[in-house]
């Protein structure tokens, strides 16, 4: 099974945007020896703990600095930009790229109303999703006779479109559209078998996938111990409080006492909506991944997780990479 790295650049306290890009740079460039598939960058803005605002532009920098993994957005927010402008960088990254450059879509504007009156985005916008996905699909795909509107670069470049999303509305659309599907289930659980089992139901297969192709997105705090697993996600505990809170900030050091940080009350909403999580030791990690992936039986996997420490960090992904690979060992035998 094909397992890739869901990274937003995170920023934490203590450090820079130009630290957490580095960091970012030398994640993939360790994934890629570790056996991720992809490395997805994601579009946010006006949040000073995430520095993957300007998405195209860091994924060519990740691309640049790799070599044979996968390099794309996961996703690219689309009602904030025209359909052109997006086939136009993609189409860019892929003629210099290669064949290595994925493009996902989601329809939410990556930000709040003072974000979206800012990028020009409007729910109206949001509404016209399917209509820019067939748009992009015709921009990047073979030259058509008569077209008066073409990417250049872009046109017969056939970047990879994958529909994101954590509603049925996204995955309706991945099945009309015959594209691949991931679900957005590390921070928002909640209609992942429904929606799973809506995108299998109604796919029409295309000329770009002739299969339904579900990924599943984890939260992984891999760690020597559960007790140090379970110290590293108080970061993304604290995060996503303060995201709920409208405090958003940079990522947060880990505490030993979360319930005396966030509140016992506010932990367990948060947990629910962070239940899909692999942490602990390595063995406790393969465990919960393995179990994951029996309920929901995708067809690839996606691993993140905000952990304040770059060390930690890689140390995590490593102990993800390991885990996946002795489960598709056992996939396989």
């Amino acid at each position: 099974m094909q397992y890739s790295v869901l990274d937003l650049c995170p920023v934490p306290e203590g450090s820079t945007a130009a630290d957490a890009i580095a960091n970012t740079v030398d994640l993939a460039q360790h994934a890629e020896r570790w056996g991720y598939h992809r490395h997805w960058l994601a579009e946010h803005h006006n949040m000073p703990g995430i520095a993957s605002s300007a998405t195209a532009v860091l994924i060519g920098h990740v691309a640049n600095a790799t070599r044979t993994i996968r390099v794309g957005a996961g996703g690219i927010m689309l009602p904030n930009h025209a359909a052109l402008t997006v086939a136009e960088a993609f189409g860019t990254l892929a003629t210099i790229h290669g064949p290595r450059i994925d493009l996902g879509l989601g329809r939410a504007p990556g930000g709040d109303m003072a974000v979206m009156r800012a990028l020009g985005a409007s729910s109206e916008k949001s509404e016209r999703f399917p209509d820019d996905v067939a748009q992009l699909l015709a921009l990047l795909g073979p030259e058509r006779d008569g077209a008066t509107i073409n990417a250049h670069p872009g046109q017969d470049t056939n970047v990879p479109l994958w529909i994101l999303g954590s509603s049925l509305y996204g995955a309706q659309v991945a099945a009309h559209f015959g594209l691949p599907y991931a679900f957005a289930s590390h921070f928002a659980p909640a209609a992942l078998t429904q929606a799973r089992e809506t995108y299998r139901r109604y796919f029409q297969p295309s000329q770009h996938l002739q299969e339904p192709h579900f990924m599943l997105a984890i939260n992984v705090f891999g760690a020597d111990t559960d007790a140090e697993g379970a110290y590293l996600r108080t970061t993304m505990q604290q995060a996503f409080a303060r995201l709920r809170m409208g405090k958003p900030g940079k990522l947060p050091a880990p505490v030993r006492d979360i319930d005396a940080e966030i509140g016992a009350g506010i932990r367990r909403a948060v947990d629910e909506a962070l239940s899909v999580t692999a942490v602990g030791s390595p063995g406790s990690v393969q465990r919960q991944l393995q179990a994951l992936i029996d309920e929901h039986a995708p067809d690839e996997v996606i691993l993140t997780g905000q952990i304040h420490d770059h060390a930690a960090r890689l140390r995590s992904f490593e102990i993800a990479a390991d885990a996946m690979q002795h489960i598709g060992t056992s996939i396989a035998a």
